[in-house]
């Protein structure tokens, strides 16, 4: 695709930015209530059966990722016209979601201006290493990389490190608003935890809250990392990089079952976000159908998706992901 075909492509997509305040609400409506209803029945189930209640919160943790997305979209003030408006429901749902808005929405600018440039890594993505950068990498960086690239650790440990325990510190550098939107939602968090440890116990608390949490958090680690680590993917140096380029061609069609499309909030065209990050979640299916040329944008499939954990580093001169396996090492060698 040309440079102006692809430029045309973002103005066409740009039709789709204006939030419908109508489609805003009832999506807080149908995601909050059944978040808090499923969270309750799950609460009333333990003195049943605790397998009940463990098949209830897989469902609630969905909904908890539904909620998810919409702070995201107000991160984006994509989800009201109101700036103030977005502001106000993106910290009550990062509160919900143990995410600090300011911070988040920092971070998550920075990785939507630099998606795929190599030389603008380390601020809201995933760790990345090039062929060349592994090989030329000390012992230590080898091994923390392989940890943290290691599913068990990624989708494990990562909620719990990333969710529990950064959110809660200011970047640094942060100015004065963002760093009290960070002290707010930290208070905010710990009454709600100490109030509901009130209210039903410590031990069921951590009976129907922990899973969720975990199932959620791992799921959307999951999400953002089968969104921008596919074979075919895009990275480019600084002086190469194209914003458009990178959104159509190293962002993802996530192809999902229409209930699991419904749940993650059409977060699964990321590539119609990462072309306008301002195009509301309700909108991106629309925009995708929309615009013939995103009909060929790189689709992966659930089934498909589960190949991209083989994919740990990027050769710059195959322009792919590849595994450790297809690393080659001094004389043909593989490690």
């Amino acid at each position: 695709m040309s440079k102006q075909k692809l430029l045309n492509l973002k103005k066409q997509i740009s039709e789709y930015e204006k939030p419908d305040y109508r489609n805003s609400m009832f999506q807080i409506i149908n995601t909050l209530v059944p978040f808090m209803l499923l969270w309750y029945l799950a609460y009333k189930s333990i003195d049943f059966s605790v397998i009940l209640t463990l098949a209830i919160t897989v469902v609630a943790a969905g909904f908890l990722i539904r909620i998810f997305i919409i702070f995201h979209d107000c991160c984006h003030f994509s989800f009201f016209k109101n700036r103030r408006a977005n502001k106000i429901l993106g910290t009550v749902t990062g509160i919900l979601t143990l995410f600090p808005f300011s911070q988040w929405q920092h971070d998550h600018s920075v990785h939507h201006a630099g998606s795929g440039n190599l030389d603008k890594r380390g601020t809201g993505d995933i760790w990345v290493l090039t062929v060349n950068e592994y090989l030329a990498a000390g012992m230590w960086t080898r091994i923390m990389y392989r940890l943290y690239r290691n599913p068990f650790v990624m989708f494990g440990l990562g909620p719990i490190y990333a969710f529990l325990i950064k959110n809660r510190f200011n970047r640094t550098g942060a100015r004065m608003k963002e760093r009290i939107n960070t002290y707010v939602t930290n208070i905010f968090i710990v009454v709600l935890v100490l109030f509901f440890c009130w209210l039903v116990g410590w031990q069921a608390f951590i009976l129907v809250q922990g899973p969720i949490f975990l199932i959620s958090g791992s799921l959307g680690i999951w999400l953002f990392y089968v969104q921008h680590t596919f074979e075919d993917s895009y990275f480019e140096e600084n002086g190469e990089w194209e914003y458009v380029k990178a959104a159509v061609e190293g962002s993802s069609f996530y192809k999902l079952p229409k209930l699991l499309q419904w749940l993650t909030g059409n977060i699964g065209f990321h590539h119609v976000h990462h072309l306008s990050p301002r195009v509301p979640n309700y909108k991106l299916e629309k925009a995708h159908k929309h615009a013939p040329p995103l009909h060929n944008v790189p689709t992966i499939t659930l089934a498909a998706s589960l190949s991209s954990l083989r994919f740990r580093l990027w050769d710059e001169h195959k322009k792919k992901f590849v595994s450790y396996k297809n690393l080659r090492i001094n004389q043909g060698s593989f490690k």
